[in-house]
């Protein structure tokens, strides 16, 4: 069993009073993790410490920051053990996903270096004579991120590497469900050389995650937050920002659709719709919720599906090399299951798959769905693959942008400039010509739109959303003034 503590200032420490809370295997139900279980006052001091270590570390050259964020990223990697273990315990994570987070989040925190040297300042031409105009770049101070537990090291990593790069310090908010996990995020900063203060980690029972968040959100030196997770809680996040005007970056629930066009590569087009709907269970925002088949390929598209499905096992990731895991509970699993039910008895028809073995569910195909049934506008996060037929493009991008989501997308079709028209016309923040849904590049904004969240992460995009943005001017010569 791991237990860890809070990081404030740099120090492993305990909760007021000693307070823990347990995170338990969903699998077998044993305690994995005790965590501190901080109060509203620990969650301010977190804050406090963060704000304390920003004039050094704001002030730290970016070629020493760069190199403190690529010795964390050589940790992580060498850890990789570590973090197999953690995320099998405390999510029942697959090894193949725990492999593909840390390899991700590496690329992060790679990518984030390059990153440190950015903050800087730009001349502007001035109208006035004798005036010189800047555009300055600087950082923000405290910066929030929180982070779930569904890509824990991904994710985690993602809310901290650049507002480190571009000069902030960090409280880190884990998830409830996986904090050993996120605790091992930390570790690896501080063992790279990141120096006390600059990045804190809160953790807390579940039930005191909501005054949490409102302590660490209305604390006066926090002055960005980020937040990953569902559309539900992000609503609270954002009311919570506004009525204490602190800019906020969301990202949040999905329903990705996949199209395939009537001149799609099918075979191409099975291997990523199965990869983005399947991996990690389904468990991703943006997992391929929706597969929208030109009714002229749907046939071929379902049998080589099928073939496809057959190859891919879920089961105790530590009983077996299974490529897929469990979810993530019990409850998780019977709200997918009700989802499949409801399908089913509304004329959906179940392909294959859709063996449930307490939270172990193998991977389900639906076909024939239609917006009758939850499952078409419902974010499943299960390993469910609803196929949706349609009669040419315009019908294929009505249905796609039928959604209240728009985080992510791919359209499948041989002619990249008819499929990239296509691409124009959906409501998503990311789009993927011939590509799975599941597709990330660091350097790239990521982020969505409608009730998928608001802001960018990746690349100068991010820069933007974790600085400060000035006008500076210098005035040469005396002026004139009308009064």
């Amino acid at each position: 069993m791991l237990e860890t503590g809070l990081f404030i200032g740099g120090n492993s420490v305990s909760a007021q009073g000693g307070a823990t809370f347990e995170r338990r295997d969903p699998v077998t139900d044993a305690v994995t993790t005790t965590a501190a279980a901080a109060s509203p006052e620990d969650a301010s001091a977190a804050a406090n410490a963060a704000a304390a270590a920003f004039p050094a570390w704001s002030s730290t050259p970016p070629e020493a920051r760069s190199v403190i964020l690529l010795k964390a990223a050589n940790i992580l990697e060498r850890r990789l053990p570590d973090f197999t273990r953690v995320m099998a315990e405390e999510i029942g994570a697959s090894e193949i996903w725990a492999r593909f987070n840390c390899q991700l989040a590496t690329e992060i925190l790679r990518q984030a270096s390059d990153l440190t040297d950015c903050v800087t300042d730009q001349e502007v031409r001035s109208r006035h004579d004798g005036v010189t105009g800047f555009a300055v770049r600087q950082p923000a101070g405290v910066v929030l991120g929180i982070a779930p537990w569904n890509a824990p090291v991904v994710l985690g990593v993602r809310a901290v590497a650049v507002p480190l790069a571009c000069g902030n310090t960090v409280v880190l908010k884990a998830s409830e469900l996986c904090p050993g996990t996120h605790n091992l995020i930390v570790e690896a900063f501080y063992e790279a050389g990141l120096p006390d203060g600059a990045l804190n980690l809160v953790t807390n029972a579940p039930e005191k995650a909501p005054e949490i968040v409102e302590a660490l959100i209305a604390h006066e030196a926090v002055r960005r937050v980020n937040f990953t997770g569902s559309t539900r809680v992000g609503r609270s996040v954002a009311a919570l920002c506004a009525r204490h005007l602190k800019p906020c970056l969301l990202e949040l629930s999905g329903k990705a659709p996949l199209l395939v066009l009537d001149d799609a590569d099918i075979v191409e087009a099975v291997k990523a719709a199965a990869f983005g709907a399947f991996f990690n269970q389904g468990q991703i925002c943006i997992s391929t919720e929706r597969i929208i088949v030109d009714q002229s390929v749907a046939e071929e598209f379902l049998k080589q599906f099928a073939v496809k499905m057959a190859t891919l096992k879920a089961g105790d990731p530590r009983t077996g090399s299974y490529p897929l895991g469990a979810m993530i509970s019990r409850e998780a699993a019977l709200r997918v299951k009700g989802l499949v039910e409801d399908a089913v008895a509304k004329g959906a028809t179940l392909v294959a798959g859709f063996e449930l073995d307490d939270i172990v569910m193998q991977p389900t195909l639906l076909d024939g769905v239609t917006s009758a049934m939850r499952i078409y506008s419902e974010e499943s996060f299960g390993p469910v693959a609803v196929v949706i037929r349609v009669d040419g493009i315009e019908e294929a991008i009505s249905v796609a942008n039928d959604s209240d989501f728009g985080l992510a997308a791919a359209v499948f079709g041989e002619d990249t400039d008819r499929a990239l028209e296509v691409a124009r016309q959906i409501d998503s923040g990311i789009c993927h010509i011939n590509g799975p849904t599941v597709f990330d590049e660091p350097q790239m904004p990521f982020g969505g739109m409608k009730a998928s969240g608001y802001g960018r992460f990746g690349g100068e995009a991010g820069v933007a959303e974790f600085t400060e943005l000035r006008w500076i001017s210098i005035h040469n010569k005396p002026h004139e003034y009308p009064i």
